[in-house]
């Protein structure tokens, strides 16, 4: 049966149609996180196959992200307006139309646009999955639980992505990583208008083009800061722009107070566990941006395992990460939020002191048993994090309020690969002197052969990490007992 309502259509405990409908956004949800690394394994047939420049290659790698930062707000507010299940079907049908010219792109150039349309299309389904949870789920328990599991299937994309971009060059071309979404958002078309019920902000106001405009100039600066850091390092172009972004920033805010109808409800962050939780998990997705990026080069560079068994050895992290998500809200029927995410913290910590004392030689088994302590600490993260971001919102204002969680997310992650990759890499070059080979070339040389790369390389590499980890090690904890202290008024669910 169709529905369609202006307000949310279930009161009290949800029942067995709203867990179908969690099913249906399963969907764009897992081939989103398939989507931030199934690329990564394709860039070197794809660039032997459109052979890019420097420049291009990074664009083919960011267009996607820049986009999806860049339009999260925007879609999040349209999807409140407009309504939430309508966004996603549009934005379904979007993501569909984009992948099959980049699956097929005869050049950079086309690869590229290809990309960023991914990306705007991207941009719609991410707030609109979440704010359509807060319509089928209005007990805080239910929803607190289906936000944990939407959390995870977000991680088992991301998780799966190596493992899926290895099988599929075994057997196909990488434009086969794009048609992947073919299916699954078919699947995701045919079944939302029987399973997801609409909602719309009955009293949302016109969309203002200037207060877009200024979210992407606010936006995209920062997120180009954080991107440049980590691929050409701290330069002057990197203050500029985050200097450009403080600007449109403070412009921004300043408009959205003064308008009826804003774009984004400031008077949110008023909310102290809504800017609290924000403030989280921004500083949480550092470490782990950063320690992914460190344990994927461990095991490809390092181990020299192929991208099918590198992609394996992310089941255990995947685990604890379904583990950490969909236990953490159900503890907090016992326990203050701010505590259970405190705890999982303080536990998570231990992996960034695994891999500050990770030695060379010691193989996979230390650095992706370290990197699975780490994923425990993002599961109740993302899950406990988010849902005092959602669950803080009025019911008209979710779409917007998931937006904000989503765009702190990818900036923390690009960070983390910034700040994180970028004090690796300072402290391998220490190591290896002026004018070493990247630990890029030295694999390459070693052919994929494991212990390949030269020992002192490899030790530099393992220093690099031992920084990084006893750096997350610190951000970690410190996080812990800030979220102890800032949430501890938040109660328990009833």
């Amino acid at each position: 049966m169709l529905r369609t309502t202006a307000a949310p259509a279930r009161t009290g405990r949800a029942g067995p149609a709203a867990w179908a409908g969690l099913a249906v956004l399963a969907l764009p949800t897992v081939l989103l996180g398939l989507d931030l690394t199934v690329l990564h394994l394709a860039l070197p047939s794809l660039a032997a196959d459109l052979r890019p420049s420097a420049a291009q290659e990074l664009w083919i790698v960011d267009a996607y992200g820049f986009m999806i930062a860049g339009f999260l707000v925007t879609m999040g507010t349209l999807g409140d307006r407009i309504g939430r299940r309508r966004l996603l079907m549009i934005g379904g049908a979007a993501f569909v139309a984009a992948s099959v010219p980049a699956a097929y792109a005869p050049t950079p150039e086309t690869l590229i646009a290809a990309r960023a349309a991914l990306g705007v299309a991207g941009a719609t389904l991410m707030p609109s999955t979440l704010a359509l949870i807060s319509t089928l789920f209005t007990d805080p328990r239910q929803r607190a639980l289906a936000i944990g599991l939407w959390a995870t299937f977000f991680a088992e994309g991301m998780a799966a992505g190596p493992l899926v971009g290895g099988v599929l060059l075994e057997y196909f071309w990488w434009g086969a990583a794009f048609l992947l979404a073919v299916p699954v958002i078919g699947a995701m078309l045919a079944l939302a208008p029987l399973l997801l019920p609409e909602y719309r902000d009955p009293h949302a106001g016109r969309l203002d083009p200037a207060s877009v405009a200024l979210s992407l100039a606010a936006v995209l600066p920062v997120v180009y800061a954080v991107k440049h850091a980590a691929a050409e390092g701290p330069d002057a172009t990197v203050p500029a722009a985050a200097a450009a972004g403080a600007v449109f920033t403070a412009v921004f805010v300043r408009r959205q107070r003064r308008l009826t109808d804003p774009l984004l409800d400031v008077a949110l962050f008023r909310n102290r566990a809504f800017s609290t939780a924000l403030g989280m998990m921004l500083a949480g997705l550092v470490g782990v941006g950063g320690t992914m990026l460190l344990t994927t080069r461990h095991l490809q560079l390092i181990e020299g395992l192929p991208p099918m068994e590198a992609g394996l050895w992310f089941g255990p992290p995947a685990l604890a990460m379904v583990l950490s998500s969909t236990t953490a809200p159900v503890l907090t029927r016992w326990i203050r939020p701010g505590f259970v995410v405190s705890g999982v913290l303080a536990l998570s910590s231990t992996g960034y002191i695994l891999l500050g004392t990770a030695a060379p030689g010691g193989g996979p088994v230390p650095v992706v048993a370290a990197f699975t302590l780490v994923y425990l600490g993002l599961g109740a993260i993302a899950a406990l994090g988010t849902d005092l971001v959602v669950g803080a919102a009025p019911p008209e204002r979710a779409g917007s309020a998931a937006a904000r969680s989503e765009t702190v997310q990818e900036l923390g992650l690009a960070a983390g690969i910034a700040l994180m990759g970028s004090l690796s890499a300072a402290v391998y070059s220490a190591r290896t002197g002026p004018g070493a080979h990247s630990l890029s070339d030295l694999a390459a040389a070693a052919d994929g052969t494991p212990g390949g790369v030269p020992e002192r390389a490899e030790e530099a590499f393992m220093a690099g990490m031992n920084a990084a980890g006893w750096t997350g090690a610190a951000l970690v904890l410190s996080l812990a007992a800030a979220s102890a202290v800032a949430l501890r008024r938040v109660g328990a669910h009833p």
